[in-house]
């Protein structure tokens, strides 16, 4: 970890900046998809611990993106 952000916080935000031109709802659904398709199931699983606990250090679209992979499919 850097800086004390967990890498999944900050590889959560990172992949949210390269959707930020899209609208907040759109951009989540795609980070969303990104994050089923790549990340190890701890990694989200990790992630979306942390979006409930009320983190604060999510940019809002990861936030929304973390809901979104824990609704059931």
């Amino acid at each position: 970890m850097s800086g004390g952000v967990p890498s999944y916080v900050r590889l959560a935000n990172e992949i949210a900046a390269q959707f930020a031109h899209r609208p907040p709802a759109d951009a989540a659904t795609a980070i969303a998809n990104h994050m089923n398709a790549v990340w190890d199931p701890r990694m989200k699983q990790a992630l979306i611990a942390h979006a409930a606990s009320g983190a604060t250090d999510l940019d809002p679209a990861a936030a929304l993106a973390a809901q979104q992979l824990q609704a059931p499919a």
